[in-house]
């Protein structure tokens, strides 16, 4: 169980995003657009966790790294979950967006 939520909440041995985003992972920030509209990481593509099942289609390349963030990590958690239950292989939680950016 411990186990399964270090995984669900992307705890665990370290992400080197920065890696990841110079090989040409997506960020994808799931808040709001008024929250993303007041700060976001240069270059993120804001797609909310609330309607990431119905724009799928914008993400097509299922074997790319996706890198996923909002406020704190929680809504970044469940867009993780959606992605890895529709098949996207390389789905990370970035966590925070503001920590997120200080760790690329």
């Amino acid at each position: 169980m411990i186990n399964t939520l270090k995984k669900l909440f992307g705890i665990g041995p370290g992400v080197n995003y920065a890696e990841l985003v110079k090989n040409g992972a997506i960020i994808l920030d799931v808040r709001s657009k008024s929250e993303f509209a007041g700060g976001h990481i240069k270059g993120s593509v804001n797609i909310s966790v609330d309607t990431l099942r119905n724009n799928l289609a914008k993400l097509k390349d299922k074997n790319k790294p996706i890198i996923t963030c909002c406020a704190s990590g929680m809504r970044s958690a469940s867009a993780k979950g959606i992605l890895t239950a529709n098949g996207y292989t390389q789905v990370h939680n970035g966590g925070g967006w503001y920590s997120l950016q200080s760790k690329l």
